[in-house]
């Protein structure tokens, strides 16, 4: 009887341990992506990265750095719009399509992003996941040489991989005026048009600017709740449109900075990020979501048609930290943004990482975390570097990329590569127009230069003759990767 026993005791827990082997082998359930991808927000305008409390207050986004990883050498391929979200969703510099002169996409043309190219959206849908998009768009609709925005809006982001769009078809201050929802105008009644100065004129609802955060933010909120109680893991690209011109803070944030309007708009942004965290908090997915904020470029630090950025920094607010310069220049200011990454359990809570990436990266790291770690680099997100390790904390010899190309609104090519910064010079003219000139306040911008921002991170002193070395090496390495059709190894 007792052998009986200890027989039975045997094999229960011989089957208890081939349960609990099998447990410890099933891989863990694929995780939600949200990315967030801000409009013009600059290096230093967040808590985070050094912001005035004073002045103005984030502390959703400083949540995200307090419960995650904050990057303080993450890059923009671009320092304007459009082509930081061509990289992001293709893992693509946009300089090897026809916008190759940094500039942006017009509201009225095409769709920039060929629907036979893969994009993080249609990898992550292929892998099960539901896929949305809300807020600034930037890339285009259609294939016609004008966008006809009383027909049917496609191909657009659903034949790019998104089940959902919500969109703003340009910027924030457009010549549409209106929403876009999957093919075609939002609550378009008609395809009548009035003559109105400065406007397309569609017979539709129209934007209202101080409540458009708001109402982007209420479409993505309502998207994620739609995901809950679905088995499938889900992917949201969520892109505002703040801190953009025009600035039009809301009613709910209008007064709250001392940083002005600017300020206001900030609150906004901010307000927006922690909705969006409270959604996922409310269906219990936060703590298997990957979150990502970013920024497409630097903030503006001149211009602008309010004239809001100004009145914020002469408050004492540093958009763009201590960086030089800001959006569409070749200095650091229009490039090096804040980079925010949570992911409960994987990435190390409050900590800081000082290695370079790109918002090119994302693609790669993402398909990384679902599988795809040997992408074609000449059919997929040919740019883009795996920097998973970077995320997670995990430490290496050597850097995970080791360059990263970056281009300026006037073109001007630079390329990074561990304390240097190498700057062609040359401006680049959009076809039938000629390149700007090497005179006005943006003269230095159009001259070769080497920087060594370990030692100069105000980029104030040219190097290269005392480094011909390193300047022949970076010089050949950018001719070699405009050349060839890729850049990751």
């Amino acid at each position: 009887m007792k052998s009986f026993a200890r027989l039975l005791l045997c094999s229960f827990l011989s089957g208890l341990s081939g349960a609990v082997a099998s447990l410890a082998a099933t891989p863990p359930a694929p995780p939600n992506v949200v990315v967030i991808l801000s409009d013009d927000y600059g290096y230093g305008s967040l808590g985070a990265y050094g912001a005035d409390p004073a002045l103005v207050r984030t502390p959703h986004l400083d949540r995200l750095a307090r419960e995650g990883r904050r990057f303080t050498n993450a890059y923009t391929p671009s320092s304007v719009c459009t082509p930081t979200r061509y990289a992001f969703l293709t893992g693509r510099y946009c300089w090897r399509t026809s916008l190759n002169h940094g500039g942006v996409a017009n509201t009225l043309d095409p769709l920039l992003i060929e629907t036979s190219r893969p994009t993080i959206a249609s990898l992550l849908k292929q892998h099960g996941y539901s896929t949305g998009f809300v807020g600034k768009w930037h890339l285009g609709y259609g294939t016609a040489p004008r966008v006809d925005y009383t027909n049917e809006l496609k191909p657009g982001p659903l034949e790019l991989g998104f089940d959902y769009q919500f969109a703003v078809p340009q910027n924030h201050n457009d010549i549409t005026r209106v929403f876009v929802e999957n093919h075609g105008v939002f609550g378009l009644r008609s395809a009548k048009l009035t003559s109105v100065p400065g406007k397309l004129g569609l017979d539709a609802p129209e934007r209202d600017d101080p409540k458009t955060m708001g109402d982007l933010t209420a479409r993505a909120v309502s998207w994620l709740e739609k995901q809950a109680g679905r088995p499938a893991p889900f992917f949201l690209y969520f892109a505002p449109v703040a801190v953009h011109e025009l600035v039009t803070p809301s009613a709910e944030t209008q007064g709250t900075s001392k940083a002005g309007p600017y300020g206001d708009f900030i609150h906004d942004l901010d307000r927006s990020v922690g909705r969006i965290i409270a959604a996922l908090e409310k269906q219990h997915a936060l703590e298997n979501t990957l979150i990502i904020f970013t920024s497409d470029n630097g903030g503006v630090i001149s211009g602008g048609q309010t004239g809001a950025s100004k009145t914020a920094m002469d408050a004492g607010l540093k958009i763009n930290g201590a960086l030089r310069g800001g959006k569409h220049d070749i200095w650091e200011g229009g490039f090096k943004v804040p980079f925010l990454v949570r992911w409960p359990g994987r990435v190390p809570a409050g900590t800081t990482s000082s290695e370079m990436i790109g918002v090119v990266d994302i693609f790669a790291t993402v398909a990384a975390i679902v599988g795809e770690t040997k992408l074609d680099r000449t059919t997929t997100a040919p740019d883009s570097v795996n920097v998973l390790a970077a995320f997670l904390g995990e430490p290496g010899a050597q850097p995970l990329r080791r360059d990263l190309i970056l281009q300026s609104a006037s073109g001007v090519y630079a390329i990074r590569s561990g304390p240097w910064k190498w700057i062609d010079g040359v401006p680049i003219a959009p076809k039938g127009k000629k390149a700007p000139a090497a005179t006005g306040p943006k003269a230095e911008q159009f001259r070769p230069r080497l920087v060594n921002l370990s030692e100069d991170p105000a980029e104030t002193t040219d190097v290269s003759a005392a480094h011909p070395d390193v300047v022949k090496r970076l010089a050949e390495t950018l001719r070699t990767q405009r050349a060839q059709g890729f850049s990751r190894e």
